[in-house]
């Protein structure tokens, strides 16, 4: 047993550091990085005392990294653009809504509105059938992806990759028009 567990911590010494790098690389918030390092090591100790053999134990870490990053990101749950809220010194929201342009607000304002609507459904349509359909189904109808995927047949996380490619491409579509408002 304690040469087990002294097999062990060569392991965790030889390899913490570059999984820890490669965890941050991949993980904005440091704790939860910690966190997903202590999770893989712990399981590394839970599949030597189950006597799991395991060949190749730097991949297998990472792969046991990687699993718990997806596991992370599945867990937080997205911000719907519906519903997105602005928080004001009152404490009030603001709806996605309130942040564009009155139409009463005069003509400029008039103007602005209509110049990014227009380049919000123009950059909509111009995204590939299936990013649109994932895209508005859950951002504007407010959808979970389980929805979506009993809807369409297609996977959650097809669904996701596919939401992920379309606010990339809106993104990089509406960064000019919001770099034109921005500027002073």
């Amino acid at each position: 047993m304690a040469d087990q567990d002294q097999r062990i911590s060569q392991v965790v010494d030889r390899e913490r550091a570059r999984l820890l790098n490669f965890i941050r690389r991949r993980v904005p918030d440091p704790s939860d990085a910690e966190d997903i390092l202590q999770d893989v090591f712990y399981e590394l100790v839970e599949a030597n005392r189950l006597l799991m053999p395991i060949d190749h134990v730097a991949g297998w870490l990472f792969r046991v990294a990687r699993n718990r990053i997806i596991d992370l990101f599945r867990k937080k749950k997205p911000v719907l653009f519906i519903d997105a809220a602005v928080a004001k010194e009152d404490d009030d929201s603001l709806q996605f809504e309130d942040l564009l342009p009155s139409p009463d607000a005069g003509p400029e304002a008039l103007y602005a509105r209509g110049v990014l609507l227009t380049a919000l459904e123009l950059a909509v349509h111009e995204l590939p059938p299936e990013q649109r359909e994932v895209f508005v189904a859950h951002e504007i109808e407010g959808l979970s992806f389980k929805e979506i995927a009993a809807r369409t047949g297609v996977g959650v996380n097809t669904l996701l990759s596919r939401k992920h490619y379309a606010v990339l491409h809106l993104r990089e579509h509406l960064q000019g028009i919001y770099d034109d408002f921005t500027k002073t």
